[in-house]
């Protein structure tokens, strides 16, 4: 029996010490522990074991009492703790109601640091689009809808059976033939580098005389038939260019390592993994195939070089997007233009004619949404849908076409980052070279700024049939503006400056050659 009493203790004990000593006593560990028993549906012990000796009670009553005291300091200690928290709270509430200022900025103070202006960012959004609606809607009400999508067929064909500019650039063939067959006679040393300096500039040459002639001369060549056709060729003269130079340093390194090899360094084919696709690295003179150079002339770049960076494959989602914006934006732009532009611009031949110079100026500004507008669609049109959807087809790799010319905070830092192909084009060509010879900085980039000028004037005044050299003008303006904005206007006062020629610049070009060919065309008829 004192065995059983033995065997029974320690689980009696483990079952007390479960249960919370919230100040019930030995009675209430002895209650709760009875009622545990009964629940647990055992029998009650019997005999000896249901009484506990003195030994065991005065135990059990001394640790519930060590218990209790043990709650009791805890609790004490809780509330000596919490009571200083309490006090602070007070106190720092009670300070709260009696400062309300620190030393600080307004928001929109530059020494405020304050950076997020996301919302009015937002607002001048909102307000653009409602004005630019309610300037569309009166122009509607005004005009009524002008749009005519027949009606831009005219704008390439007088004769739906002559097509001279489609004729035009079917011709450009030829030269591009010339420039691939004097580049083979140069790589096998039949002909001498100087005979073939000569031929590539005759023909270069000839490539930028005879379509401009060809306009001049022929009356059934409209103006944007002409502008189509000078633009290809233009573009193909750059190509060309870059073609002729690029061969030309292939030969200059293969002299240079004919010095130190005895093998011969022609054409070595290596096949290189690039994603899905493996392809061949191409050395000279084994790029001088038909293949070869027009992959180049369709390609969307202007700089040649051997082997161009290859996308692994065809993302037909990212080619259909692509064409979708092309469709929309063509679309866009041939509505504004008829609907927007051309009312405005036959309204404002009258003030020019009268030298009304507060009527000019409100025709300008007004004419400047529409022009602004529809450069900033072309140039979404053209530097992303168009040539990331011939980029995509033709699995060109580099995409980069432009840059962020829309932070520009200098003149410079536009024309070098809104036109990157071009921008190459320059560098590679034409600047660095000059530099290479000794010629300074300054008038280096008075050079570039030279040819584009005359390519401007070249695809407006050509087409147009006139000689005015307003675009000439505009483009060698930007030297001293570039120089004004760099020297004394910084950060968003240079951007707002580079925004400012960009609104009001266009439409002043516009106007001059508008008014020109109105009054040579159809000024004996008012």
């Amino acid at each position: 029996m004192s065995d059983r009493a033995e065997m029974r203790g320690p689980v009696t004990r483990r079952r007390r010490t479960t249960i919370s000593g919230g100040g019930g006593g030995s009675a209430g560990v002895k209650q709760a522990n009875g009622s545990k028993w009964h629940d647990a549906g055992d029998k009650s012990p019997q005999g000896p074991a249901k009484t506990k000796t003195g030994d065991e009670a005065s135990e059990h009553e001394s640790k519930n009492g060590e218990v209790d005291r043990e709650v009791g300091v805890s609790g004490q200690q809780q509330q000596l703790r919490n009571s200083p928290k309490k006090q602070r709270s007070a106190v720092e509430d009670i300070s709260d109601r009696l400062s309300c200022h620190v030393l600080q900025e307004s928001l929109l103070s530059s020494a405020s640091g304050y950076s997020n202006y996301r919302g009015i960012l937002n607002w001048c959004v909102v307000m653009l689009v409602l004005s630019n609606a309610r300037l569309f809607l009166e122009n509607i009400i005004k005009y009524g809808i002008l749009v005519d999508p027949i009606q831009v067929v005219s704008l390439f064909l007088k004769d739906p059976y002559s097509w001279p500019a489609a004729c035009l650039i079917i011709v450009s063939n030829v030269f591009i033939l010339a420039a691939l067959y004097t580049e083979r006679r140069l790589a096998v040393g039949t002909i001498s580098e100087t005979t073939g300096l000569i031929f590539h500039i005759f023909n270069l040459t000839c490539l930028l005389v005879i379509p401009a002639a060809t306009i001049l001369v022929m009356t059934s060549m409209t103006p944007v038939g002409g502008v189509l056709s000078l633009g290809v060729y233009s573009v193909l003269f750059l190509k060309l260019y870059s073609y002729k130079d690029a061969n030309r340093w292939c030969r200059e390194i293969r002299q240079a390592k004919a010095k130190r090899l005895s093998r011969s360094y022609s054409c070595p084919s290596v096949a290189q993994s690039n994603g899905s696709t493996v392809q061949t690295h191409v050395s000279y003179p084994g790029n001088l195939t038909h293949r070869d150079m027009y992959y180049f002339v369709f390609a969307p770049t202007l700089c040649y070089q051997l082997n161009f960076p290859r996308s692994p494959r065809i993302r037909k989602r990212f080619l259909m997007r692509r064409l979708f914006e092309m469709l929309f934006f063509t679309q866009l732009l041939v509505g504004l233009i008829q609907q927007w532009m051309v009312p405005t611009i036959q309204n404002s031949m009258k003030p020019f004619q009268e030298m009304d110079f507060g009527r000019m100026v409100e025709r300008l500004l007004k004419l400047a949404v529409p022009n602004h507008l529809i450069w900033l669609f072309f140039f979404y049109w053209f530097f992303h849908s168009s040539m990331n959807f011939v980029a995509e087809l033709m699995q060109f790799g580099d995409r980069e076409f432009y840059r962020d010319w829309w932070n520009s905070e200098t003149v410079t830092y536009f024309w070098a980052n809104w036109n990157i192909p071009v921008h190459k084009w320059c560098l590679r060509h034409f600047y660095k070279p000059m530099l290479r010879t000794g010629i300074n900085k300054f008038l280096a980039q008075t050079a570039v700024f030279l040819v584009s000028a005359f390519f401007h004037e070249y695809l407006v005044s050509v087409p147009l049939k006139m000689f005015r050299l307003w675009a000439f003008m505009g483009m060698m303006a930007q030297v001293p503006l570039a120089w004004f904005v760099g020297r004394f206007l910084n950060g968003n006062y240079g951007n707002a400056a580079v925004w400012m020629s960009l609104i009001i610049g266009q439409p002043v070009a516009v106007l001059m050659y508008v008014h020109d060919y109105y009054v040579i065309h159809y000024g004996s008829n008012t």
